[in-house]
């Protein structure tokens, strides 16, 4: 399953947005209103929870700076990537688009598609104020 977020513009360059999104604990920051945990887990990962659903546990797994951010999922129990890609358009002016990546069976991927596309929107509209 693939889903990809709106692309937003920031008025940051390329660089400052790999900086801030490759430090996890920024996440917190990004979080939809609806989180119910938050909590770092070590200097490259944290779990989170949104209510009604099971804790999720993210970990930093590769910087292509300054285009690419890519987490993934923990557990081997739900395989996922979260990769944020990083356009310089000028200076100090960037887009960003978030892709979400998993291999879940179909009755899974119909379970978690909205969820995931909701909580891709309120990432993408978070990111907007920083």
């Amino acid at each position: 399953m693939n889903l990809t977020s709106k692309t937003v513009t920031l008025d940051k360059s390329a660089q400052e947005v790999c900086d801030f999104l490759s430090d996890v604990k920024n996440f917190e920051q990004l979080m939809p209103e609806n989180t119910a945990k938050f909590e770092l887990i070590g200097d490259n990962a944290f779990v989170f929870a949104l209510k009604g659903m099971p804790e999720i546990a993210l970990e930093l797994k590769e910087i292509n700076a300054p285009n690419q951010v890519v987490l993934g999922a923990k557990s081997d129990k739900l395989p996922f990537t979260l990769t944020a890609n990083i356009e310089e358009l000028e200076a100090n002016k960037s887009a960003t688009t978030l892709d979400f990546a998993g291999e879940f069976n179909a009755m899974m991927a119909m379970m978690i598609k909205g969820p995931i596309k909701s909580f891709l929107e309120a990432l993408t509209d978070q990111l907007q104020t920083i």
